[in-house]
């Protein structure tokens, strides 16, 4: 850390009504790389969680006072701030959750491409005026900001995930708590530091780090100030928090696990397809929710696309994130690690082909080596659980409705892509494929324009776009009568 151009950006404290607080006990942010103890931070309580929530419902009625135009001249500042310390955040980024230095300042990037979209979409928060049956009335439909919000986030994508529900938050009137997740709080601490710089005021962007995941929770869902609570994650997690939320009936968006499925028809340009895979499934270590966890090739193109894809893993680096030239970085802990051994060694037990990889780089090591493994069945666990590690798990097909059938036979139902040049199956597969998010012929489809949310157990709720604003509104109906007088 001692590299960073702007040390102020290295919090160790959580952030509420404008303010770093610390605490009696501190825990250790980890290098997954390598070990390293980058950083001691102060773990916030149940109380301390509280204080933040009071700090935020006092922060509403002055901040959705505000006119649209100045809540988004803040965020577009928020925006500048984080384009402009993009080396910064995004080696604190790499330090704390091991993803590649280029990768990290592409999250940075994308992160603040949320800030600068809904600041604009700020602007636009449009009602209605719809006839009325009388000619003595007039009904009029206004949109308010939900009130207080609180999220939950994850560590893999520290930056990004905030910022994508923060700035639509904020957008929208409401004010923000947010609890990252304890293996990554540093990213969610410099944010809060720029936002301050933005001019932001106390109490409307609050952070509180803790290892005390569940305490954080409780207060978070179950506090009645919150109007809206926001969380992504694991579904098991996700359930349990909806549950939490439940006594209080307030908002809930959940954007949970998946299972995608990557379908390569035989008339796919193979190349394209090898090309969105390697995208797809090895961006941060493949440890995205997103990310491809089935890969369905038709038998009669199965032998080339599985040749192509094994010249092209030759490309990938394993290493620390800060080295360059690395493309792939550690695994966050030791669990993930044996998790992920754990799949691939059952599904050779049971009768899947290893090509390569299949264990860690070296003992003790969080590398997984990038690994291909074939003759997979849908009733192996590593066809039906998020991996979560650079495994590529491929199954045949022998036509479509047997594609679209394995594709669609999972609980989950976020991300699905697929490559193919017929028109018509384009259309007809990406109808049928039973998610909230399909790419045809693209292995990377998350975009602040577009609305990100998944199906089935994969979650509700949409982040990002015009939709994702929504989220955070309530609609509220005037009807005017009396008006012949």
């Amino acid at each position: 850390m001692t590299t960073l151009n702007d040390q102020g950006l290295l919090k160790s404290a959580s952030y509420w009504q404008g303010a770093w607080h610390p605490a009696a006990e501190h825990f250790a942010v980890t290098n997954p790389a390598n070990g390293d103890v980058i950083a001691k931070v102060a773990n916030a309580s149940p109380a301390d969680a509280e204080q933040a929530v009071t700090a935020a419902a006092a922060a509403f009625a002055g901040w959705s006072a505000l006119p649209g135009a100045e809540r988004a001249s803040m965020l577009m500042r928020w925006h500048q701030l984080m384009l402009q310390h993009q080396d910064d955040l995004g080696l604190i980024l790499t330090l704390e959750q091991g993803k590649p230095l280029a990768e990290a300042k592409g999250e940075i990037a994308y992160g603040a491409s949320y800030l600068q979209w809904f600041a604009e979409e700020a602007k636009r928060v449009y009602g209605d005026t719809i006839p009325a049956q009388a000619n003595n009335q007039r009904i009029v439909v206004l949109k308010q900001p939900v009130g207080v919000v609180a999220a939950i986030t994850p560590w893999n994508f520290p930056n990004a995930m905030i910022a994508r529900k923060a700035a639509a938050a904020l957008a929208a009137g409401c004010t923000f708590v947010v609890k990252p997740a304890q293996q990554t709080p540093l990213s969610a601490l410099a944010m809060a530091e720029l936002a301050q710089r933005a001019g932001i005021p106390a109490g409307v962007f609050n952070v509180v780090v803790s290892t005390d995941a569940a305490g954080i929770g409780n207060v978070l869902t179950q506090d009645k100030r919150v109007a809206k609570f926001s969380f992504t994650g694991s579904t098991k997690i996700g359930k349990q928090l909806a549950k939490q939320c439940a006594d209080s009936v307030k908002r809930v968006s959940m954007e949970l696990g998946g299972n995608a499925p990557f379908i390569v028809f035989a008339d796919a340009n193979l190349d394209a397809a090898v090309s969105g895979l390697m995208a797809s499934k090895f961006r941060n270590a493949g440890q995205t929710c997103v990310c491809t966890n089935r890969v369905l090739v038709q038998q009669s193109v199965l032998a080339a696309f599985t040749a192509k894809l094994q010249q092209a893993m030759t490309n990938l680096t394993l290493g620390d994130g800060t080295t360059a030239g690395v493309n792939i970085g550690p695994l966050i802990s030791d669990d993930a690690c044996n998790k992920v051994d754990e799949l691939v060694r059952a599904a050779v037990k049971q009768g899947a082909q290893l090509h390569c990889g299949g264990e860690r780089q070296s003992l003790n090591s969080l590398f997984y080596l990038p690994t291909v493994i074939t003759n997979v069945t849908s009733n192996m666990t590593l066809a039906q659980e998020e991996i979560f590690g650079p495994v590529v798990a491929i199954q045949c097909f022998s036509d479509e409705a047997q594609a679209i059938s394995l594709a669609n036979a999972t609980e989950y139902g976020l991300a699905a892509y697929f490559y193919s040049r017929d028109i018509g199956r384009v259309w007809r597969v990406a109808e049928a494929l039973q998610f909230g998010m399909v790419g045809v012929n693209e292995g990377i489809i998350s975009n602040a324009a577009a609305p990100f949310g998944g199906v089935k157990q994969s979650g509700y709720g949409r982040e990002g776009s015009q939709y994702g604003l929504n989220d955070y509104l309530d609609i509220k109906y005037l009807c005017f009568g009396g008006l012949d007088n």
